[in-house]
């Protein structure tokens, strides 16, 4: 996009004179539970905070909401692997449907409730989005860490971040190269001093995972188990603006 037709400079000097109008305006593109009255309060912290008294849910504004304005079939995210040679599209009605499963699934299954953490240590598949939309939807807070890294790097992650429950997967597939995920995944959890009350593996054809007893549960099977017993619906919980969304 070229100078005369990029609107930038405009948008950067409405910022530099107005910033708190300037960012109560766009923040009326949001669907808020409870629309904020402060836009900023530089007494907050060292840094301040914005909207503190703002009550929205993300997972909400990032599908939901779509779905709810008629858009329901429209695609939200389109996967293409070449590395697997898989394609899938997913539209804003399924996306929802599959958030909402897993939702259930860590509230109902494993107890997981708004503020607790959850790590997603997996590969670029779509069930790591709706992995973190879900966490989301329940007020969770999610952290991602990079799938296939080494035991001593993620059990830093899991001390710092302390999750309920970790969702991961059997295996990455990095070109030619299958890396299997659950030996990383045991053996950082065996070196970190926090143990996770449960792990999530997602079984992916290129490599099967042992499953450990009475800590790992299979993906598959508990979404099977949630769809019997209708565990699928659940609303999204309200959240501060201000209360934290993910870990990085």
């Amino acid at each position: 996009m070229d100078a005369k037709t990029s609107r930038y400079h405009e948008a950067y000097a409405r910022w530099q004179r107005d910033p708190q109008g300037f960012w109560c305006e766009a923040a009326s593109g949001i669907d808020w539970i409870v629309a904020p009255k402060t836009v900023f309060d530089a007494t907050q912290g060292v840094y301040g905070r914005w909207f503190p008294d703002g009550v929205c849910n993300t997972c909400y504004n990032a599908v939901d909401r779509h779905v709810i304005a008629g858009r329901g079939t429209q695609a939200a995210i389109v996967y293409d692997s070449p590395v697997t040679d898989t394609k899938q599209t997913i539209t804003y009605a399924a996306l929802q449907t599959k958030t909402e499963i897993l939702a259930g699934i860590l509230e109902k299954d494993f107890g997981v409730k708004k503020g607790d953490r959850v790590i997603l240590y997996m590969p670029m598949v779509p069930e790591a989005l709706v992995g973190m939309l879900a966490c989301a939807r329940i007020g969770a807070v999610h952290s991602v860490v990079f799938g296939g890294f080494a035991p001593k790097e993620l059990a830093t992650r899991i001390d710092d971040s302390k999750p309920k429950v970790i969702l991961s997967a059997s295996c990455g597939a990095e070109g030619a190269r299958v890396i299997a995920y659950k030996p990383l995944l045991d053996e950082a959890i065996n070196l970190a001093k926090h143990k996770p009350s449960a792990c999530l593996i997602l079984q992916r054809p290129q490599a099967k995972a042992e499953l450990t007893a009475g800590r790992d549960h299979d993906w598959q099977t508990m979404w099977d188990q949630a769809l019997v017993w209708a565990k699928n619906v659940l609303e999204p919980v309200p959240v501060k603006a201000t209360d934290p969304l993910y870990i990085l």
